[in-house]
């Protein structure tokens, strides 16, 4: 998987007016950048294999994106093959689920397009998983996605359904919500062809082996005990699900020793900082913010072609600000620290002039930036803005495991 070749193929592809992907080959461990005419250099530490970019469109469905991800580069690793899973049959068989709890919670819960990386192995354990040429969720000849009229048909039946008076609620209204999904989204397969063999959604996630007690979602945070599990509080955690909380080195440590060990990382995180920017295939934390002028929007659900972030800090390498727990919670206590986006962590680098760690970031906003949908996040920018991680228990040092009794 040529990832670092991405940024310099992008570059001569522009000058040249043709595609040259596959004319030539870099050695491995070969430097790059983030974008033309910048002056970071990378150098790969160790990269896991994955499977191409995708584009969540407007939806708000990344955690979807970014979860599947991180399972078909674990298909990879085990010897399964390259497989495209659906996203949208997880998001279809999600919003059945988060209704019905909207609905037992009387309203005062969240219904909405958003998720988290736990609510993947749900699903899955509970429907089963197809692939994305079975089921794609563009149906009528549509080519993009785009949940905001559904999610308008959707929202004031449930808001409806949860103020019924007590005892008045049947099962009904669920096939009501059924019908609208099977409308926007189409009707789910009972059984289907793949691969010259016959399967069910139930069945075909059974064939491919991914035992869902072998990952576990960590995080870390100073108001709740250290080792133990909690419901981390944020709207998108529809499903109320636990994640080890542990310190923050020892989380940093969870995602490298990962990394080395041929594991990647669902990382669901916040980019609405200045220092994120898709545009220039980069996230960090410069210690002034004066280095980076912000321009339109480049921060949220959906892929703003037209926006841009402006300063010397994406092109040339800046101190970053140190990151340590207490930094870190002040930021999630006061929400300047959100969920709002999910994406899949599959290699390390060192950037050679600071010597300083950064992560290759697989996102799903498509490929139209100069890294082809990538981007590199720093050590500080992942210690600060990581909500949780999603990782093969493996992956988690001995020695961390231990002190969690697991």
């Amino acid at each position: 998987m040529y990832h670092y070749l991405f940024p310099y193929i992008w570059k001569v592809k522009r000058l040249l007016g043709f595609s040259i992907i596959g004319a030539f080959l870099l050695p491995a461990f070969a430097q790059v950048t983030n974008k033309p005419g910048s002056s970071y250099q990378f150098k790969e530490v160790n990269s896991i294999e994955k499977t191409a970019v995708r584009d969540q469109c407007r939806t708000g469905t990344c955690w979807s994106y970014s979860t599947l991800s991180f399972f078909e580069s674990e298909l990879i690793r085990m010897g399964k093959g390259s497989h495209d899973l659906s996203e949208m049959f997880v998001a279809r068989n999600a919003y059945i689920e988060k209704a019905k709890t909207f609905v037992r919670m009387g309203g005062k819960h969240q219904f909405d397009e958003g998720g988290e990386g736990h609510d993947i192995p749900y699903i899955i354990e509970k429907y089963g998983i197809v692939p994305e040429s079975v089921y794609s969720g563009l149906i009528n000849g549509k080519t993009r996605h785009d949940h905001s009229q559904m999610m308008a048909v959707l929202k004031p039946i449930v808001e409806a359904i949860s103020q019924e008076k007590p005892g008045n609620i049947g099962s009904e209204w669920i096939k009501a919500v059924e019908g609208v999904l099977d409308a926007y989204l189409g009707e789910i397969p009972e059984s289907f062809e793949y691969q010259g063999k016959t399967y069910t959604p139930k069945s075909f996630a059974e064939s491919l082996g991914l035992d869902m007690n072998d990952y576990a979602m960590l995080t870390s945070f100073t108001h709740h005990p250290y080792y133990k599990a909690f419901a981390i509080e944020v709207p998108d955690n529809w499903s109320m699900q636990s994640a080890w909380n542990i310190p923050l080195d020892e989380m940093m440590d969870v995602v490298n020793n990962s990394l080395e060990k041929g594991y990647s990382i669902a990382w669901a995180t916040d980019v609405s900082e200045k220092g994120f920017s898709f545009r220039d295939g980069l996230a960090i934390v410069p210690t002034h913010d004066s280095l980076i002028k912000k321009i339109g929007k480049d921060d949220r659900l959906f892929n703003s072609a037209g926006a841009e972030k402006k300063g010397d800090a994406f092109s040339k390498p800046v101190t970053e600000k140190n990151i340590d727990s207490e930094f870190r919670q002040i930021a999630f206590d006061n929400q300047s620290t959100t969920d709002d986006h999910g994406m899949h962590i599959v290699a390390k680098y060192i950037e050679e002039s600071t010597q300083k760690p950064f992560y290759l970031v697989k996102n799903s906003w498509g490929t139209g930036n100069p890294a082809q949908g990538y981007l590199y996040a720093s050590d500080s920018y992942v210690r600060y803005k990581t909500i949780s991680i999603l990782v093969n228990k493996n992956g988690i040092p001995k020695s961390i495991r231990k002190k969690m009794n697991w």
